[in-house]
């Protein structure tokens, strides 16, 4: 007689390996998230990485070419500012500032804005209402107005940067992540959890959140774009940090006087803050295909 043939338990990959390998077939993953981390080692380890202290100040090689120009030197390799500072200790230094500020600001926003919206999409009537009056008050106003106002009466500081992209962006994960919850509250897991007597606040964790952090999480990336530009912006302007921390924008500030005779003390920190946005902008997308099963299904 012949055995019969048992069953084999086949092992089912965990969802966060799942999650994980869906990941890194996204070329824009991986290319925005490369870009992200080179930036983010080059933040952390600046006092190691930079030729330079950013602040110090070399009158004898004021506005000196890139190492690779003619009568450019490898102590400085992208060249002096105005100055004598050292381009590439500058831009490196401006990273830490850059990147607090996205990572800080854009969690903040998603806090504000996604607990918000959970409680209007998921509850709807009159709590719905409110909420969705205040985001349209507050998104009549420019948002760039209403940056400079708010830090004109709070003052200076990468602190006081953070609190004002948070309050002006808030609504961006407010009216965005509110639709996707409009959506899930109707979904049949939902009505079950209900059904079942779940209290409103362990289904809003358990049932809803869950399927609107794919959502979250790609635009909490490219809110981190959005605040490296407001930073970079507000720093030109003199309204973001004090004169002796390093920022792309105040690089900028800097190098408007020279730039017709010196092209690459404005060039380096425009092309630091292209070059990080865009990482933040793949990594956006990329996480937006990867994580969206509405997108796999229809083989995007």
């Amino acid at each position: 007689m012949t055995r019969a043939t048992l069953p084999v338990a086949v092992a089912q990959p965990s969802p966060l390996a799942a999650a994980l390998r869906q990941l890194v077939r996204q070329p824009r993953v991986l290319i925005g998230g490369g870009i992200l981390l080179v930036v983010l080692l080059a933040a952390l380890f600046a006092p190691w990485i930079a030729p330079h202290d950013p602040l110090e100040q070399d009158l004898l090689n004021m506005l000196a070419p890139p190492m690779w120009a003619h009568d450019g030197t490898s102590a400085f390799p992208l060249g002096t500012d105005s100055l004598g500072r050292c381009v590439l200790s500058r831009v490196i230094y401006g990273a830490r500032v850059a990147l607090l500020v996205a990572i800080v600001s854009a969690f903040g926003a998603m806090l504000v804005g996604s607990a918000l919206a959970l409680a209007g999409g998921y509850f709807g009537g009159r709590v719905d209402r409110t909420i969705s009056y205040v985001v349209d008050l507050w998104m009549s106003f420019p948002p760039v107005v209403l940056s400079l106002i708010l830090l004109v009466g709070l003052g200076t500081g990468v602190d006081k940067v953070i609190l004002a992209v948070v309050l002006v962006d808030w609504t961006r994960f407010c009216r965005v992540v509110r639709a996707d919850v409009l959506v899930t509250r109707r979904r049949e897991y939902v009505l079950a959890a209900q059904l079942i007597g779940f209290s409103d606040l362990r289904t809003v964790l358990r049932e809803v959140l869950p399927a609107v952090v794919p959502l979250m999480i790609t635009l909490f990336s490219i809110e981190m774009g959005i605040a490296i530009i407001v930073e970079a912006t507000l720093s030109f302007i003199g309204l973001s940090v004090p004169p002796d921390v390093t920022t792309w924008g105040q690089m900028l500030a800097d190098a408007r006087n020279d730039m017709h005779s010196a092209l690459w003390v404005l060039l380096v920190p425009v092309a630091a803050i292209v070059v990080t946005v865009l990482g933040c902008n793949l990594l956006g997308d990329g996480l937006r295909v990867a994580l969206d099963p509405r997108l796999k299904r229809r083989g995007e």
